[in-house]
């Protein structure tokens, strides 16, 4: 067998499956921040990248916006974004809410505490594993390690 054809299906395969997790994705998404942060604009930018629509809301208190999503106490990042019917807390990487939204697990959202270094908006590279947590009424447990 010619060995383009094998490579060929993989290669297709792959952008097929780049494009179902993209396709994924709602349309809309909500984003709350401090106005003063830059690197959720950023993460806004990537994320429209990607084709979703984010509206910036930087004029509410955003600690009321965590507690109203059921965040989990210590384990918050700069921003907050309402999505579909989950909420991203964070820089969350871009795998990690497609795999959200592909896969659908009943629970109330995503995050990744802080705002670790080489994440969708936050600049440098990777320095360390990145453990996005799941979370449920306050409650947190592990999704997915970057």
């Amino acid at each position: 067998m010619n060995r383009f054809v094998p490579t060929l299906l993989v290669t297709t395969g792959l952008l097929f499956a780049a494009g179902t997790a993209q396709a994924a994705l709602p349309d809309e998404a909500t984003l709350y921040k401090n106005p003063q942060c830059g690197c959720c604009d950023a993460y806004a930018r990537q994320l429209e990248a990607l084709g979703v629509d984010v509206t910036i809301v930087d004029n509410v208190p955003v600690g009321e916006v965590k507690e109203r999503a059921g965040l989990p106490y210590g384990l918050g990042s700069c921003h907050t974004i309402e999505m579909g019917e989950y909420v991203i807390e964070g820089h969350v990487p871009f795998a990690a809410v497609e795999k959200l939204f592909e896969e659908r697990p009943d629970t109330d959202g995503i995050g990744l505490a802080g705002m670790p270094i080489g994440t969708p908006g936050m600049p440098g590279p990777k320095q360390d594993d990145w453990n996005v947590y799941q979370f449920r009424a306050g409650e947190a447990q592990p999704f997915m390690t970057l």
